[in-house]
């Protein structure tokens, strides 16, 4: 089978009958069964994908294909497709099927996206590896000793294998960003507000936003100008016009002002080729033309207590639904209401995402409520201020990814602080509601891809599309 690395590239092979989607889901599928041992795939939607690529074919020839025509996706299994099975990679939801598509889903077909399958998390979306799934480790397709990053790691491993063209994951600390890195691609977590979370199973709804992730910009601007905009079902989402991003990517970028965290950068945790590489790209920018300055950030050290804390808080809240009663997972050993409270959960939740219930629960308690919670909503604000007072004097920010590549697995196994620091530099964007895209633009001597992180303000996505085409070109 060919590779294929745009959607330009598929739908060029389409247009001069060298293939059609059939065949191209059917190399998809073939090439699936072949990587299985990735585990990138839960469940691959082998009957409802090739009807949609005969769909696809005949519009084809009629010239009434939607602008996504030949893209074949997959979906993380948090995100509802209806009549297909969601799970959320945990045990409380086997067997589920979802009775409604999710917005991001409806608007894909409508353009006519093909869904190949649901990727593989981590529970909840809740880890920076995918080792908390229900359903066995992802392996990085670029060194299978490896994560492929989390939680999104399925989504990540399905594209860096060329299992599909592109995936859809959700990001609420950095579960786009971070396994982008780590595979070598493309992950945007776009402004809180941008793209409808209806349908997307609930982490911690005031953080968790849903992105693409792919080979390239000009497919994740395709993407996005799909599933932005304003939804009847979602509250939440702006109703702002949604700018055609992809026409804006050859936009080249006046001379920027751009910010870079001295913090960040200086940290003692980043490897140091990849600080080595940070200031290589500063001194492009600047060669270039542009104006780059250090910027202090005195928050770093409160950012990654004050997303957990808020998290975990929104997590007891929104994972209360699943008590064993409604639906999903009842546990057998039950023989009251309290046991089948207690034994459906203890026994369907796994160890991560019950750690960060009961760490929500309790800085919710009564004492504890002013203590934690409050006081994180307080530090919160404090970040948002600082971050919108340095995009109000810079138009981007830049930093690392990633503080390393991707890790053995069991390497932070007996230590949930170190996993979590994992998140220090993906955490601010959510924090705030700012956009970030992680930009594979490094390779380390080990081998491994690493990614520069680009923050916006809110709302400037296509502007950072067209830049961060310019930064990956430069």
């Amino acid at each position: 089978m060919k590779t294929y690395n745009s959607l330009s590239e598929i739908q060029s092979d389409l247009a001069t009958g060298k293939t059609n989607c059939v065949s191209l889901v059917n190399d998809y599928l073939h090439r699936i069964e072949e990587k299985k041992q990735l585990n990138a795939f839960l469940e691959v939607f082998t009957a409802s994908a090739l009807e949609k690529a005969k769909q696809v074919d005949e519009k084809l020839k009629t010239n009434t294909a939607g602008k996504l025509a030949g893209m074949v996706i997959g979906i993380k299994d948090n995100l509802c497709y209806k009549n297909h099975k969601v799970s959320a990679s945990s045990k409380i939801l086997e067997g589920f099927e979802s009775l409604y598509s999710s917005t991001v889903v409806e608007r894909l077909l409508a353009e006519d996206a093909i869904i190949i399958g649901r990727c593989n998390c981590d529970e909840f979306a809740m880890g920076s590896s995918n080792e908390t799934s229900a359903y066995g480790n992802v392996l990085n397709p670029l060194d299978e000793t490896r994560v492929p990053g989390g939680s999104s790691g399925g989504a990540a491993a399905a594209v860096a294998a060329d299992l599909c063209l592109a995936s859809l994951g959700t990001d609420t600390g950095g579960s786009i960003r971070q396994p982008a890195s780590f595979c070598g691609l493309v992950g945007l977590k776009p402004t809180y507000g941008r793209v409808s979370r209806y349908g997307a199973i609930a982490y911690a709804s005031s953080f968790d936003q849903i992105g693409p992730i792919t080979k390239n910009i000009t497919d994740a601007a395709l993407i996005m100008e799909v599933m932005a905009g304003k939804d009847e079902y979602d509250s939440t989402v702006s109703s702002k016009p949604v700018p055609e991003y992809s026409k804006m990517l050859d936009n080249q970028p006046a001379k920027l002002r751009i910010a870079y965290l001295k913090d960040c950068v200086e940290a003692q945790g980043l490897n140091p080729e990849i600080k080595a590489y940070i200031y290589s790209v500063i001194e492009k920018l600047k060669a270039d033309g542009h104006t780059v300055e250090a910027v202090d950030f005195p928050y770093l050290d409160y950012l990654v207590p004050t997303y957990y804390v808020l998290t975990t808080a929104e997590a007891s809240s929104n994972l209360a639904r699943y008590d064993g009663i409604g639906y999903g997972y009842r546990s057998k050993n039950a023989t009251d209401l309290e046991s089948t409270y207690k034994k459906s959960r203890t026994e369907g939740f796994g160890t991560e995402v019950k750690r960060r219930i009961m760490l929500g629960t309790f800085v919710l308690s009564a004492g504890y409520y002013d203590a934690y919670y409050s006081k994180g909503q307080r530090v919160r604000r404090f970040i948002q201020n600082k971050t919108n007072e340095i995009l109000n004097n810079y138009d981007f920010i830049l930093s690392p990814t990633t503080p390393g590549t991707a890790f053995k697995f069991g390497e932070h196994a007996t230590d949930p602080i170190a996993m979590y620091l994992e998140d220090i530099f993906t955490v601010q964007a959510p924090i705030t509601g700012i956009p970030a895209i992680s930009l594979p633009m490094g390779k380390h001597s080990n081998g491994l891809p690493f990614g520069v992180q680009v923050m916006g303000k809110p709302f400037s996505e296509g502007e950072m599309f067209s830049f961060s085409k310019y930064l990956m070109e430069l």
